[in-house]
């Protein structure tokens, strides 16, 4: 396993493609640019082990964790892709701090 120049955290090859397959469903899903998507990935996991794909994580699709590092939790849980959820009642999360080491693409 290796580290990538956009994740902080040693992946394989199928682990490196769930986690961009995860910043891709925020880009898509909340309108974010991917350097903020892969900042919000580095702050949770950085430093983090995962096994060879498909790590346990896996169990559950990358737009889950997507949602999990985009909003704040609300009474207990997370907002789905469930096309009636009003995501407008949901926090977001604030992105990393500029000059954080989570940013590791340009913004």
């Amino acid at each position: 396993m290796a580290r990538t120049g956009e994740f902080l955290m040693a992946l394989d090859e199928g682990m490196l493609a769930y986690f961009r397959e995860m910043a891709d469903e925020m880009v898509t899903r909340f309108g974010i640019p991917r350097a903020e998507a892969v900042a919000r990935i580095n702050r949770a996991y950085a430093g983090q082990e995962f096994g060879l794909y498909p790590d346990l994580m896996c169990h559950e699709l990358p737009e889950y964790w997507a949602y999990g590092l985009y909003f704040k939790p609300n009474t207990g849980r997370l907002p789905d892709d469930d096309p009636d959820t009003d995501q407008s009642a949901w926090e977001v999360r604030p992105a990393p701090p500029a000059g954080s080491p989570a940013w590791t693409l340009e913004a």
